[in-house]
């Protein structure tokens, strides 16, 4: 599907209405420029927020080291897991007045 395309006098150039279709692109949309052997390839991009990459990297860690909680009954069960977890557990020792 190779179709012709000029460069405008800002160096911008527009993708014709087949490939656009064909690769799903919207307005807005990021696409990614690089040169190889055959040309100019331009690919689809997806922008991701570095505080929500740096979160899926440590989850995945997590997970990797088999820090992963069991299945839940509920969103209630599962919150009220997850609190407790996060709690320090406290001493059940008495203190002698």
């Amino acid at each position: 599907m190779a179709l012709a395309t000029k460069i405008g006098p800002k160096y911008q150039v527009v993708i014709p209405k087949a490939v656009r279709q064909a690769a799903g692109l919207k307005p807005g949309d990021l696409v990614e420029a690089s040169l190889s052997r055959e040309g100019i390839i331009l690919k689809p991009k997806v922008l991701v927020d570095r505080d929500l990459e740096d979160a899926l990297t440590e989850a995945l860690t997590d997970v990797r080291a088999g820090r992963v909680s069991e299945p839940s009954r509920s969103a209630r069960a599962l919150v009220r897991d997850a609190l407790k977890a996060g709690k320090p557990k406290q001493s059940r020792a008495r203190t002698k007045n």
